[in-house]
């Protein structure tokens, strides 16, 4: 029973070393991949010192070319200021990589290097070591054993020396086995170190990660600053607020700038807002205007690419001028409009208009005054309020979720058509102040013709504009009015 005991023993101790010997072939394989992968991960030159390997990054690469670029476009453009912080980021982002990468060839590459080209190929080599010894052994006892059986002197002398070349021989599997399963058993014992390898691989990213993070969301606020604090920035698409905060005006420069190109060389021509205008010169017109330039002469031969312009201008709000908020009371306006009396109409879109943002009412404003002079020369422009409204008044106001084609046009065939026209009709009721049209003072006022009235003729003198609260029946017009 001991003996057989012994030889399980034996077996189990055999059957666990060719489990970790198998094992070790796997690691080193996988590792020896591994490290082969990770290689061309990192960016910089593997065993170069810190200041080659920065040097050799394309993030320093890109640096250098932004803050040269930024330094040759100057402080007086938004994009060499931009290049300029990106730039020094960027190279703050370089000496992050190169740091990194510095820990992960230390810490990861190095050692599954050293696991997969030198620790398990030793123990591998140790094995073959014994497999050899081994065969010197069998060698030995095979010589030893032809000759143990003569008796005479000089052969019992020889197998004397045979015996104990066979010992020194098994004295040398025995050492070689010993070193082998305690070089095996280490191995066994430390696949966990092993293992840690891959999770200082993460720690060494995520650590990377976080202080590029830090990094960048300490750059972010100077260049947004940058960004937001940059006055040129197109007029088209830009809500009106906006760009006239940026602008430092008062009325939209696309909006001036068209009206004082029109007022000089289109009040007379026929079908202005209705003739669409060639495409090419329309689009150079509105690059220029987003420009902010003030260099429109080519500009005034062409009053269709002018009023093209604007109508784009208004279309590509955002908002539009009337605003999303007001458009349900728009509509119940130009319904009460349409089947109430004169003043009765009239006031009901200037309640409403009277709750119009201070920006889009000014703009509004100046829009209207400019249309009502344009309809003073209807018999000529033929373009009479009530065809200014249809071509200009789905511009000026929309849903702020639009259906068809279809609907559109049926709701801007009865309600928009409704609510412009009378505001234009009655310009001057409703808004009595002059507008002077020239209002940033950038270009020439046009000189008026001597034979035209300053305002439309519709008698609206008689009708005043109250609040709310006034809107109680004919009788109580005459005691609040408007301030």
């Amino acid at each position: 029973k001991g003996g057989q005991f012994h030889k399980i023993k034996v077996f189990q101790i055999l059957s666990l070393e060719q489990t970790i010997e198998r094992r070790m072939e796997l690691v080193r394989v996988v590792s020896h991949n591994t490290h082969k992968r990770m290689v061309p991960c990192l960016q910089g030159h593997i065993g170069a010192d810190a200041e080659k390997r920065h040097k050799k990054l394309p993030l320093t690469s890109l640096s250098q070319a932004m803050v040269e670029g930024g330094n040759q476009l100057g402080e007086e453009s938004l994009i060499g200021k931009m290049m300029e912080v990106c730039g020094e980021a960027e190279n703050r982002l370089a000496s992050e990589l190169m740091q990194h990468e510095l820990q992960i060839e230390k810490d990861v590459l190095d050692p599954l290097s050293q696991l997969a080209e030198v620790d398990i190929p030793n123990i591998l080599k140790q094995r073959k070591q014994l497999a050899k010894l081994v065969l010197d052994y069998d060698s030995a006892r095979a010589r030893s054993s032809i000759i143990s059986g003569t008796n005479t002197q000089a052969l019992t002398a020889k197998a004397d020396l045979l015996k104990e070349e066979m010992d020194e021989a098994m004295n040398k599997v025995e050492l070689c086995k010993d070193q082998l399963a305690a070089d095996m058993y280490s191995f066994f014992s430390k696949e966990g170190d092993y293992a840690r390898y891959f999770v200082t691989l993460l720690e060494a990213q995520a650590d990377y990660h976080r202080k590029s993070l830090t990094l960048l969301e300490s750059v972010l606020p100077t260049i947004q600053a940058q960004q937001d604090s940059w006055t040129e920035k197109p007029a088209f698409g830009t809500g009106l607020d906006e760009h006239l905060k940026r602008s430092g005006r008062e009325i939209a420069l696309p909006l001036e700038a068209c009206v004082m190109m029109l007022l000089e060389t289109g009040m007379k021509e026929e079908g202005l807002f209705r003739i669409a205008a060639g495409a090419s010169k329309l689009k150079k017109l509105k690059a220029a205007l987003d420009c902010s330039t003030s260099q429109l002469e080519e500009f005034y031969s062409d009053p269709h690419a002018v009023a093209g312009a604007l109508k784009s201008y208004l279309r590509e709000l955002p908002e539009p001028l009337m605003t999303h908020q007001l458009y349900d009371e728009w509509n119940q306006a130009s319904r009460q409009a349409i089947w109430s009396l004169d003043y009765k109409r009239l006031q009901a879109l200037w309640v409403v208009c009277d709750k119009l943002p201070k920006n889009n009412k000014s703009n509004l404003r100046y829009l209207v005054k400019f249309l009502a002079k344009l309809a003073l020369d209807s018999e000529v422009n033929k373009m009479n309020p009530s065809n200014i409204a249809i071509v200009l008044g789905p511009n000026l106001l929309w849903a702020k979720t639009e259906g068809s084609l279809a609907e559109m046009a049926a709701a801007t065939s009865v309600h928009v058509v409704a609510i412009i026209e009378p505001i234009i009709q009655h310009a001057d009721w409703f808004f009595p102040e002059d507008v002077d049209f020239n209002v940033s003072g950038m270009f020439a006022m046009p000189v008026p013709a001597s034979n035209h009235n300053n305002h439309l003729d519709y008698d609206c003198g008689t009708i005043e504009r109250k609040r709310p609260g006034s809107m109680m029946g004919p009788e109580n017009d005459a005691t609040r009015k408007d301030k």
